[in-house]
């Protein structure tokens, strides 16, 4: 018989981490939960090297799988963004299985690839929110205790603050969303709030990649749109002159979508969780 405490499998579909980091993640949860304290299961992939990747495309198929398809996990938490889970995406996608259906997911940034293909899928218990690697950041357990306060109890006080429970939602990097547009990884977002963030591009990548995002006739039947945080834009020479909520609002007036204001959303340990579509208190 299995124990009753929850057990989440990390994988990196993208970019390695170092053993250390997950070392300290496990700290932090035995600290936070005592003897419920969640099993966190680290794939040996997460710290495999390859080029840039955390393992070739193979391995990092083969980890995915592995933690998906396994009903013994009860999440599956995406360790780190980078890039590498679009490479996979194809692959794995039409070999996952009703465990796999039925478990939590968790990631933002690159891994946004994988949850979009998953979405259109039919899984509904997935999230935009921290993983493992914001532990490098200043400040990063923060961020850790408040993807474990989700994984594990569900907790209200983790969701981006707007959410109800009365309209679905998503959330997405601008880049990668803008890269999936067209794709079948492509979800469904009607009537959907879509909260969009984005980090180190420069403006008018951001203005072009909104451009080719509102320009979707699919994305045009979202709910509307919340902008969260841009983080470490570079400057523009010369300047661009609008700021990002500028950018933002002007496509959004071009497309006919809602502006809807800012999301507590990005690439910093602040980064709330947004779930995909309806939010499910456990």
């Amino acid at each position: 018989m299995r124990e009753s405490r929850i057990r989440i499998g990390v994988v990196a579909p993208g970019s390695r981490i170092e053993p250390l980091l997950a070392e300290r993640v496990g700290a932090i949860a035995r600290t936070l939960y005592g003897e419920r304290a969640p099993e966190l299961v680290f794939h040996p992939q997460c710290f495999l090297a390859s080029g840039q990747f955390a393992g070739d495309d193979r391995a990092r198929a083969e980890a995915f799988l592995e933690v998906a398809n396994d009903a013994d996990f009860d999440a599956l938490w995406f360790a780190r963004g980078g890039y590498g889970s679009g490479r996979i995406a194809a692959s794995v996608l039409p070999a996952l299985n009703e465990a796999a259906a039925r478990k939590t997911y968790l990631g933002y940034s690159d891994t946004g690839a994988l949850l979009a293909g998953m979405y259109t899928r039919g899984f509904r218990n997935l999230a935009h929110g921290p993983m493992p690697a914001d532990l490098t950041r200043e400040g990063g357990d923060e961020a850790i205790k408040r993807a474990l306060s989700y994984l594990v109890d569900r907790s209200a006080e983790t969701l981006e603050p707007t959410i109800s429970g009365t309209a679905p939602t998503a959330a997405f990097n601008i880049t990668i969303l803008s890269h999936l547009v067209g794709t079948p990884l492509q979800p469904d977002l009607a009537g959907h709030i879509l909260m969009l963030e984005e980090v180190a591009e420069y403006i008018y990548r951001i203005d072009r990649a909104l451009l080719h995002i509102t320009s979707n006739p699919a994305i045009r039947n979202v709910a509307g749109i919340m902008l969260g945080r841009c983080s470490a834009i570079p400057p523009n020479d010369p300047d661009f002159g609008q700021s990002e909520e500028e950018v933002m609002k002007h496509w959004c007036a071009v497309s006919g979508i809602a502006y809807l204001g800012r999301a507590d959303i990005g690439h910093d340990i602040h980064n709330k969780i947004v779930p995909f579509g309806l939010s499910r208190p456990r």
